[in-house]
């Protein structure tokens, strides 16, 4: 009988249902289904993991990998609440909320960078397992200075982490930006030619931005700047 998706989360805590065993002892654990699919996805991509390739990565059938998961969207979410549970937790220390606040995106920007496909679940999938309410628990912890009201606080820590995803996306290496940007200064003069007097706005900003950037853009400038922006919106929350 296939297990709920809560229960396969919590399928380790002493408050789990009993009778978990799904058949016989199997030759994986369900510990071992979500560890390969986790490397599969840090190694290839997230569309590497499939139910089949993973049995054949594992040894064994498909039919016993549904012994550990009721499905792959089950899996996935799994595999973001594993992620979740064995990420660095930043210490908060005698630091104030802003050097908190701060460690929390840096944890979290190195968690999607070390994972690059936990975005895409996130966006689509929702993980209440242990990994991802302990992570929850802790990162609250950096907003306990503010003094906030609860809906507030989830919020803020929301704001955040949606901040963080958004700019771990943008941080993603992709091979045509790079291209543009080795060429950027023949790109930059080019443009130049064709945007003329047309658009004085995108021409002014746009090619002093290139020229400091090297680029059409920098992720990592647009990171620096907007942490500070995220950490000056919840400045006003302070009391």
């Amino acid at each position: 009988m296939p297990h709920s998706l809560i229960d396969l989360l919590w399928r380790d805590h002493h408050e789990a249902p009993g009778g978990r065993s799904r058949g016989p002892t199997a030759r994986v654990s369900t510990a071992n289904v979500v560890d390969t699919a986790i490397r599969m996805a840090d190694g290839d991509a997230l569309s590497s993991v499939t139910i089949r390739r993973l049995a054949a990565e594992l040894d064994v059938s498909a039919m016993s990998i549904y012994t550990h998961v009721n499905s792959r969207d089950d899996l996935l979410v799994l595999m973001v609440d594993a992620a979740h549970a064995r990420m660095d937790r930043p210490s908060f220390g005698r630091f104030g909320w802003r050097t908190r606040v701060q460690r929390v995106a840096e944890a979290n920007l190195a968690l999607h960078q070390a994972h690059p496909w936990l975005g895409d679940v996130m966006d689509d999938r929702t993980a209440l397992g242990p990994g991802t309410i302990a992570k929850y628990d802790h990162e609250l912890g950096a907003l306990v200075p503010l003094e906030l009201e609860p809906l507030t606080c989830d919020a803020a820590l929301t704001f955040v982490l949606d901040f963080v995803r958004a700019s771990a996306k943008a941080l993603r290496p992709r091979r045509r930006a790079d291209e543009l940007a080795d060429n950027w200064p023949d790109w930059s003069a080019r443009l130049a030619v064709y945007l003329g007097e047309e658009y004085p706005r995108a021409q002014h900003v746009g090619a002093a931005a290139g020229m400091s950037m090297g680029g059409p853009s920098s992720p990592s400038l647009a990171w620096e700047f907007g942490l500070t922006r995220v950490l000056d919106g919840l400045a006003t929350l302070s009391r």
